[in-house]
C-alpha cells in the first residue's frame, strides 16, 4: 500500500456533528404530548418514518446547522487523524447553509486547512484514498480506493460494506492501509482470534465448524437477533429478539457489534477472552466490521482470514439456503462489496466443494507451516 501521507475524507453530518439525533430532539420538543421519535426509528437517511419531512426541511436551515453539536470525541479523533494524513471535510448541505457549515468547521477544527472543505453533492467524484461516511449511497458510489461506513441506524440495510462502529476502529483502520508493507504477519501459538470474513455462501460456518473439532480451536457464542433456522443447533448463537440486543449493546455488553442482513451480531469479551488467556484460538464468523473491531482490540493476536468463493458457487449457495427472499435479495447484492474486502485481511483461501482442506490450510497458517 502508499507509503505517502494518505488522503483521508470525512462526512461531516452525523460522523462529525450530530444531525439525525439533534433533529429528532427539536422535533420532539416541538410535540411534547405525541410519543417521542428515536433514532432508532430512523431506518435510512431519507426515511419514512413519523415526521421525517420535518426532520429532513431542519436540514436546510442555517441556524440548524450552525448550532449542531459536535459528536463526542470528534476534535481529538480528526486532530489525531491529522498526523498520519491529510484529511478532507466533504460535505453536502443546501447553498443558503454552506457559510454556517464552512464557519464551524473552521472554529472547531482550526487545525484543519480552510482549503479542505469541500462541499457538493457529488462525492462520486471525488478521489481519495479513504473515506468515511453513514450515507450507504455515498459509500457505495465512492470513488475512494477504501470507502468506509460509519454504522448508524439508517445504514444497516446494506451488507457488506467496508464499515466501522467508532473513530478507534477507523483511526486503525487507517494505520492498517498505511502500514500495510511493514506490518508482521499475526502470531496466534500462543492464542489469539481467527476471524472468518468472506461474502455470504462461501462457507464460513462450515469452516468454523470444522475448526472448532481440532483441538485449540473454539467458537465463542456470538449473539444475534437473527431467528433459528431449522436445521441449526441451538447454540450456534445466543437467539434473542432486538430490544434486548439493543438494550445489551447500549449497556456496553459487547466489544464489537454489526448488522448483517437488518440482524443484529455481536460478541462480548467474556466469551473471546479466556479462549485466548488459555493458550486457544477463538473462531469467528463475521463480517468485515466486526473484524475490524476485533483486529484494534488483539492487533498481531488477530488474523482476518477471506474465505473467497467463486461467485457463482456464493449465490448457488444463498439461493439454497432457508432463508426469505428478501434475505436471499440483500446477499446477492451485497456479494461485490464483500468480495472488495479482501483487500484488508492478512490472507485469502480459497474455497471449493471440499471445505476440510480449506480447514487444514488455515491449521497450517496458524500453527506457521505456512
Amino acid at each position: 500500500m502508499k507509503k505517502y501521507r494518505i488522503r483521508v475524507g470525512l462526512d461531516v453530518d452525523d460522523t462529525l456533528y450530530e444531525c439525525n439525533s439533534y433533529a429528532v430532539s427539536i422535533i420532539n420538543s416541538r410535540h411534547p404530548d405525541e410519543e417521542p421519535i428515536k433514532v432508532e426509528d430512523i431506518k435510512t437517511w431519507g426515511g419514512t418514518d413519523r415526521r421525517s419531512e420535518e426532520r429532513i426541511k431542519l436540514y436546510s436551515d442555517p441556524e440548524f446547522v450552525r448550532t449542531q453539536p459536535i459528536t463526542e470525541g470528534a476534535q481529538e479523533f480528526v486532530r489525531k487523524l491529522s498526523e498520519i494524513a491529510d484529511v478532507f471535510f466533504i460535505t453536502a448541505v443546501p447553498a443558503c447553509c454552506m457559510s454556517a457549515r464552512a464557519e464551524r468547521l473552521i472554529k472547531d477544527f482550526p487545525f484543519i486547512p480552510a482549503e479542505n472543505i469541500i462541499m457538493g453533492t457529488r462525492k462520486d467524484v471525488i478521489s481519495l484514498d479513504i473515506m468515511l461516511d453513514d450515507g450507504a449511497h455515498n459509500i457505495s458510489s465512492s470513488r475512494a480506493a477504501y470507502p468506509v461506513l460509519f454504522r448508524k441506524p439508517w445504514n444497516t440495510g446494506l451488507s457488506g460494506l467496508l464499515s466501522v462502529n467508532s473513530y478507534d476502529d477507523f483511526m486503525h483502520f487507517c494505520e492498517m492501509v498505511r502500514n500495510s508493507f511493514s506490518e508482521k504477519f499475526p502470531y496466534l501459538k500462543n492464542g489469539g482470534v481467527l476471524c472468518l470474513v468472506g461474502p455470504s455462501g462461501s462457507s464460513k460456518t462450515e469452516i468454523a465448524s470444522g475448526l472448532t473439532e481440532i483441538e485449540g480451536f473454539e467458537k465463542p457464542l456470538t449473539s444475534t437477533t437473527r431467528p433459528k433456522r431449522k436445521k441449526e443447533q441451538s447454540d450456534a448463537y445466543r437467539f434473542i429478539n432486538e430490544a434486548q440486543f439493543i438494550k445489551e449493546m447500549k449497556a456496553g455488553s459487547y466489544i464489537e457489534t454489526t448488522v448483517y442482513s437488518g440482524y443484529h451480531f455481536g460478541t462480548s469479551d467474556k466469551d473471546i477472552s479466556p479462549i485466548v488467556a488459555r493458550g486457544g484460538v477463538a473462531v469467528i464468523p463475521i463480517d468485515i466490521c466486526g473484524a475490524i473491531t476485533l483486529k484494534n482490540l488483539y492487533r498481531q493476536k488477530a488474523m482476518l482470514v477471506f474465505t473467497r468463493r467463486e461467485r457463482p458457487d456464493a449465490i448457488k449457495s444463498i439461493i439454497s439456503r432457508d432463508i426469505d427472499i428478501d434475505d436471499k435479495t440483500r446477499r446477492i447484492m451485497s456479494l461485490d462489496f464483500e468480495y472488495r474486502n479482501s483487500e484488508v485481511c492478512d490472507v485469502e483461501v480459497a474455497v471449493g466443494d471440499d471445505t476440510q482442506s480449506v480447514v487444514n490450510k488455515i491449521v497450517n497458517l496458524v500453527k506457521g507451516n505456512i
